[in-house]
């Protein structure tokens, strides 16, 4: 995590370079910026989705007007369901939950281009 602090320390970890294609939204965009960052946060892991077994994470969002200001806010739980559903991309997912909120926090910005909050 100490390494990878913006996308371009992720480019440089993966060592790629980055030239986006013309004509693509907003989201998009984040889109693959926020897969580039994620493989370079799992340094290599990859999730085995036949393994029902090993854990995934991903970062959790609380989206929307709750009251107090509209936006987005990081949010972390402490417990597992059997069953859950989630509408994130698989290539977004972390090893381990540290990685997950690190990456919500470190880079809230793309998650929030990603799920077009502005």
């Amino acid at each position: 995590m100490k390494k990878i602090k913006t996308f371009e320390d992720a480019l440089k970890a993966l060592k790629l370079g980055f030239t986006p294609p013309e004509g693509l939204s907003k989201d998009e965009l984040a889109y693959m910026k926020l897969k580039i960052i994620a493989q370079a946060l799992n340094d290599g892991w990859k999730p085995n989705w036949n393994n029902w077994d090993e854990w995934k994470y991903y970062p959790w969002f609380r989206m929307g007007d709750d009251g107090g200001s509209p936006g987005v806010g990081f949010s972390d739980n402490d417990y597992g369901l059997v069953y859950s559903n989630s509408t994130v991309g698989s290539r977004l997912c972390f090893k381990s939950s540290e990685l997950a909120e690190y990456a919500g926090k470190q880079f809230e910005e793309l998650y929030k281009d990603y799920y077009l909050i502005d």
